[in-house]
């Protein structure tokens, strides 16, 4: 990519966002934002209890991505957020119209297993069910890519880097 554009780590809870994202911004020489600490505390609160997010609860933080993002516009940027639905993929759009997205996706068998040795993260496991439901696919419309999430970290960063690259 020759010039630096904003990327969103998407996918559903355990699929990497927060591992791929750094090393996808090291890899691409930009700055990465995590999209959690963007999340108000009852959001944080409610998930910890076992409590999936309503759209209502999800629009100022998509907002306050899509702001970061805006902010990025032109010097590049990574940001993870899950963007489960094109709903919340046209939110951040319409405050940072050419960010592209990276899907992380994988069978839900290994991001369970992934989630059950994660520590001291607020997302239970309990949630992915509702996480897949939730998941809506990219469209071919939406700039982005799906990268595999089997494999280490750094076979995914690449995947990523070298799908991105392919883009137009």
């Amino acid at each position: 990519m020759s010039t630096p554009k904003v990327v969103v780590v998407m996918g559903v809870a355990g699929t990497g966002k927060t591992t791929i994202g750094p090393l996808l911004a090291a890899r691409l020489g930009v700055p990465y934002a995590e999209g959690d600490d963007f999340h108000p505390q009852a959001n944080i609160a409610k998930m910890s209890a076992g409590t999936p997010l309503t759209d209502d609860d999800r629009w100022p933080w998509l907002d306050a991505i899509g702001s970061w993002a805006h902010g990025r516009a032109g010097v590049g940027g990574v940001v993870s957020c899950s963007a489960l639905k094109r709903s919340y993929r046209d939110r951040l759009r319409a405050e940072a119209p050419g960010v592209v997205f990276v899907h992380l996706a994988g069978d839900r068998s290994l991001i369970e297993d992934r989630m059950s040795h994660r520590q001291g993260h607020f997302m239970p496991t309990a949630l992915l069910d509702s996480q897949f439901a939730t998941l809506q696919a990219l469209q071919e419309d939406e700039a982005g890519v799906v990268v595999d999430v089997s494999g280490g970290p750094q076979e995914i960063t690449e995947r990523a880097a070298k799908a991105l690259a392919e883009l137009p």
